[in-house]
């Protein structure tokens, strides 16, 4: 796909940051929409459903986090690229951000060069074909197109980062994955997150599928187990 077919929603209420990057991602031929908070964002996005969502995070009536919550509840964006811009650089803030299911975190002042690379990267990365072959592994369906789990005959259907952070596992059963190569796969090379953000995914990530699936090498990373399984 060529920029000219990208919908890009920008949410923020500070007018002067929504008149920059709407110039900026334009100049770059991306179909720009703008929202100056959450509320009015879910409704702009419903209405234009965008490839790609900037959210502001503190924002009145509906902050970025509860907007890009309330955003992966609905089907149609349970795997839209969100990234957050806030003026806040505390670890809990990011944490908060990538639980909801944030793809990447921009910190203020915004280098618009640099968001606009972050975006192609990430849009790049969202457009690779994915073999449309399910993946078995013992009592789980993992189905590529629908992004959707099957275990037992019942759907679990997976936030993005936890089905992104599933299908890296399962893609070489038994070999562990560096902490460093979840990172990099996941989160790509532009973001840095703390320790603690894997970690949140991997728990909840057994919680829905089952412990015995994930298995941790300490001190190195996480691999699919496959050995014990029926």
């Amino acid at each position: 796909m060529k920029n000219k077919d990208y919908k890009i929603l920008i949410v923020d209420d500070e007018p002067d940051i929504l008149e920059i990057l709407k110039y900026n991602f334009e100049k770059e031929n991306y179909i720009v929409t703008t929202a100056n908070n959450g509320k009015e964002a879910i409704e702009i996005a419903k209405k234009t459903n965008p490839n790609l969502i900037i959210l502001d995070v503190m924002m009145p009536e509906l902050d970025g986090i509860e907007t890009c919550r309330l955003l992966r509840e609905l089907p149609d964006f349970s795997n839209t690229i969100i990234i957050f811009l806030t003026a806040r650089n505390e670890e809990y803030s990011e944490i908060a951000g990538f639980d909801v299911g944030a793809d990447d975190y921009v910190t203020k002042p915004i280098r618009p060069r640099t968001l606009i690379a972050r975006v192609k990267a990430l849009l790049k990365r969202n457009s690779l074909n994915i073999a449309s072959n399910d993946i078995i592994i013992g009592e789980l369906t993992i189905n590529l197109e629908k992004r959707l789990v099957i275990k037992n005959d019942l759907e679990i259907i997976l936030p993005k980062k936890e089905f992104d952070l599933l299908l890296l596992l399962a893609s070489k059963p038994e070999k562990v994955f560096s902490r460093e190569e979840i990172y990099k796969n996941i989160w790509g090379n532009y973001i840095i997150v703390g320790d603690r953000t894997l970690d949140v995914h991997i728990r909840k990530l057994r919680k829905k599928i089952g412990e015995e699936y994930i298995r941790t090498s300490k001190g190195i990373g996480y691999s699919v187990n496959t050995k014990h399984l029926k």
